[in-house]
């Protein structure tokens, strides 16, 4: 039977602001509270317990009169259940919480920012954007992580490793074999920590190895050039006729072969040049060493370091990058910048011998062995992890000497091998 009295749509919205809250009543027991600010609540007054209650549906007019009805009509149902219905929205939200929190991607950026795992800025930059394009900006990101499947990560990552055209910010519509490397090593440790959590029992991608998806070693990031080789690479950059800070760029990275990232983001604060040293803050480091590298200067180096300076238009400060990005002068050179140029020289890219522009750590390690240097000292100024924290540090200070030795027989090394020279 209904009731003699029910409110209607207009009579809520015509409600005013009194001196005091006041009520507006529906039917069975359904009402509007009008507060002082006039602001319209929904409440619903219950039994349950031998006490009376009141719930809170929502306020007028984000909910309407319609929806108040079927909304008071469920929270019935849950108290004949014997159910406060605020304690069901509050186990609702809680549950809703909690799966947000076992997403693939929630416990992926847990990892990602985890302060205990030792990363550089730069590899951590990598990790992040990376994670971000293809787990959180993706369907599977928002997937509970228990229910993500082997067969889904085989399809993040071969699409990937054997694309035929751009899904988001990559570069180029081809393959990245490495990018597909790296996501499936880091997505296994996401999995990991779901693991060990307890929000996973079985990983997924443990069973799933790269090999599954790239059947050859396609990326040869190291690959050393031979004498003939870097005499070619020499005379090529000879001939460069793009931007003179990539060709010293190029220079640099040879004579110091330290990694492309660490030299893309070196400040002039890190140079000492009358000491003709150059050191590498840890933080800036792959891997993280007893503290920071360092990189003794060839008087070759130090002239190029001279002349890029001399070449700087802007002001030049400790801060100030040696190599700062075209468009935004507070960041540096984007990381692809040198392998382009070696593309341009036909050294990088399809068709080529596929030297990259971490390959001249591998090309100083083979030849400087060639010309009879200790290894122990080549592996140091490579910034190869010592194992033993005691012995690195001792080295660190032992070897600087003979590390400047090595790096000046590999400066007269690389002018011997020049065009010009026998």
């Amino acid at each position: 039977m209904k009731p003699s009295k029910n409110l209607t749509h207009s009579a809520i919205q015509a409600a005013k602001a009194k001196g005091k809250p006041y009520k507006l009543s529906d039917s069975d027991r359904l009402y509007v509270l009008v507060t002082q600010t006039g602001k319209k609540y929904w409440k619903w007054n219950y039994r349950l317990d031998g006490k009376d209650n009141t719930y809170t549906l929502g306020t007028f007019p984000d909910i309407g009169l319609a929806e108040a009805r079927e909304l008071r009509i469920d929270a019935e149902k849950k108290v004949k259940q014997g159910i406060h219905p605020a304690d069901f929205d509050k186990d609702q939200i809680l549950s809703s919480k909690l799966n947000k929190a076992t997403t693939l991607w929630s416990v992926a950026e847990e990892w990602i920012e985890n302060p205990t795992i030792k990363r550089s800025s730069y590899y951590l930059k990598q990790i992040r954007s990376c994670m971000q394009r293809y787990v959180r900006d993706t369907p599977i990101g928002n997937r509970p992580i228990k229910e993500v499947t082997t067969q889904e990560m085989y399809n993040l990552i071969s699409g990937i490793a054997i694309r035929t055209k751009r899904t988001g910010l990559e570069r180029k519509t081809t393959g990245a074999p490495q990018v597909a490397i790296n996501m499936r090593t880091w997505c296994n440790a996401v999995f990991r920590l779901a693991k060990v959590s307890g929000r996973l029992t079985q990983n997924p991608i443990a069973d799933l190895k790269i090999s599954d998806i790239i059947s050859k070693p396609t990326v040869k990031n190291n690959r050393a050039l031979s004498k003939t080789e870097l005499k070619k690479l020499l005379a090529a950059l000879n001939e460069f006729t793009g931007r003179q800070k990539t060709k010293i760029a190029i220079e640099l990275l040879m004579l110091t072969f330290v990694r492309t990232g660490e030299l893309r983001c070196a400040t002039w604060g890190e140079f000492d040049l009358e000491n003709a040293l150059w050191t590498i803050p840890s933080a800036r480091m792959k891997i993280k060493t007893s503290g920071d590298h360092l990189v003794p200067l060839a008087p070759q180096t130090i002239a190029l370091l001279k002349q890029l300076k001399k070449s700087t238009e802007l002001p030049i400060s400790n801060s100030s990058l040696l190599f700062p990005n075209e468009r935004n002068h507070l960041e540096p050179m984007t990381p692809t910048t040198i392998n382009r140029a070696l593309e341009r020289m036909n050294f990088n890219g399809k068709g080529t011998i596929g030297f990259s522009a971490h390959g001249f750590r591998g090309t100083a390690s083979t030849m400087l062995h060639e010309l009879g240097s200790r290894s122990d000292v080549i592996e140091l100024q490579l910034a190869h992890q010592e194992r033993n924290s005691v012995k690195a540090a001792y080295n660190k200070a032992q070897y600087l000497v003979e590390r400047k030795e090595l790096m000046e027989r590999w400066a007269n090394h690389i002018d011997a091998t020049r065009p010009n020279q026998k």
